[in-house]
């Protein structure tokens, strides 16, 4: 599969050839167009998966909808800016594309000091460290490699999404999870693996662990050089003194997701941040892909590889209460006992038996896993129902004032 992506891109892209699309369109993409306008590449569009960028302008380039990228361009040469690679290459595969690079060329060396970014310099600079390690793990196919592990450290939340794609909405008896079992089991997990590049700290809302800074720090200190980005919804500004602990502290990123008026403490947090030198992003919630239902789709073994072929999140690599899921979906369904209990769909990172060959099945060898039969799937594209059986584009941040009743399995 690897030998479909070439690693070095600056020649070949610099000579004359089919019209350079760019995939796709996120934060760390500016760079990349920033650095092929540097070195005199010049791409023509960018193509991206989620249907709500079509037509859009992203930093001066056009984003086409990757459905139908080959109405306007039936050749092209694909510069992937994503992390996820070989989910590049398989749907621009079966869209007629064969000519894929990596922008490690562009990436490794760029400044991020030379330009201003929609979001700030040193959360780029993270962004593209992450990236740099994403791809340079896809050309070394001997190693287990993970972009990203969330580590989630409660199911208590501040707000009540119905639509929460983690779940919260169900939970009757929401709790936090010790420090102390959370980080022993990050230490195996580490043991295990031969690189993550960053850990995301989520919930639930995180911030209501009392414990979420010992956490992060306990991270910090075991897994120094990597990216700790805390994911937050504005609803709780954290004590002065707590965040004065993490100043200046490169490795800490606090992502925070804006519900309006229901993130009530979310301008003290940006305040507070500043004050403390803590790099973080904030954007508005805007809309959520639906995939938040919990139902038996008795799904045959094609449609099952389907799902997870299309899941957008099939890389978000989860970790709750000692075991490691392959997303949040199938990790708090479990949690919730809404699927039946199948070693299938985790690792237990205490049970001391093969531990580095579980992961290595749970990281490399799945096709899909048995509790994706119970999820309406979780697609790059919400406007296909390839692999889909959710209403698509949804309202983010509806309230419920009751949790959501689901069938339990014991």
């Amino acid at each position: 599969m690897n030998t479909l992506v070439n690693k070095s891109c600056l020649e070949n892209l610099k000579k004359s050839g089919d019209p350079i699309i760019i995939a796709a369109a996120l934060k760390e993409s500016e760079a990349i167009v920033n650095a092929c306008r540097e070195h005199g590449i010049v791409a023509k569009a960018f193509c991206d998966s989620e249907k709500r960028k079509n037509g859009s302008i992203f930093h001066g380039l056009e984003v086409i909808h990757t459905p139908s990228l080959s109405k306007k361009f039936p050749k092209a040469r694909i510069l992937i800016a994503t992390q996820q690679v070989q989910d590049v290459v398989d749907q621009l595969s079966e869209l007629g594309y064969h000519e894929f690079y990596s922008a490690l060329d562009l990436t490794q060396n760029y400044n991020v000091n030379n330009y201003n970014h929609k979001i700030s310099n040193s959360f780029m600079e993270k962004r593209l460290s992450i990236y740099n390690k994403s791809h340079e793990a896809y050309f070394d196919i001997n190693k287990t490699y993970m972009r990203s592990v969330d580590v989630m450290i409660t199911t208590k939340c501040s707000l009540k999404c119905e639509s929460c794609s983690n779940l919260m909405q169900y939970y009757t008896d929401a709790k936090n999870t010790d420090s102390i079992p959370t980080l022993e089991a990050l230490e195996i997990l580490n043991k295990n693996v031969d690189h993550i590049s960053e850990f995301r700290v989520i919930g639930g809302e995180p911030l209501m662990n009392k414990d979420w800074h010992k956490i992060v720090h306990g991270i910090v200190e075991k897994n120094p050089g990597r990216q700790v980005f805390i994911y937050t919804n504005g609803t709780i500004a954290p004590k002065e003194e707590i965040l004065e602990k993490f100043k200046n502290t490169k490795s800490v990123n606090f992502v925070i997701t804006e519900y309006g008026e229901l993130s009530k403490n979310l301008k003290k947090l940006h305040i507070l941040l500043d004050k403390y030198n803590i790099s973080y992003s904030s954007t508005p919630a805007g809309h959520w892909v639906d995939c938040s239902s919990i139902k038996h789709h008795k799904r045959s073994v094609s449609q099952l590889k389907e799902v997870f072929k299309q899941c957008c999140v099939k890389y978000l690599y989860t970790l709750l209460n000692g075991k490691l899921y392959r997303c949040p979906f199938i990790a708090n369904a479990a949690n919730l006992n809404a699927i039946p209990d199948n070693p299938a769909d985790y690792v237990n990172l205490f049970s001391k038996i093969n531990i580095k060959k579980d992961i290595k099945r749970l990281v490399k060898g799945a096709k899909f896993f048995p509790g994706c039969d119970f999820c309406v799937g979780r697609p790059y594209d919400p406007s296909s129902r390839v692999g889909y059986d959710g209403k698509g584009m949804i309202k983010a941040g509806i309230q419920t004032k009751t949790p959501l009743e689901y069938k339990t399995f014991k």
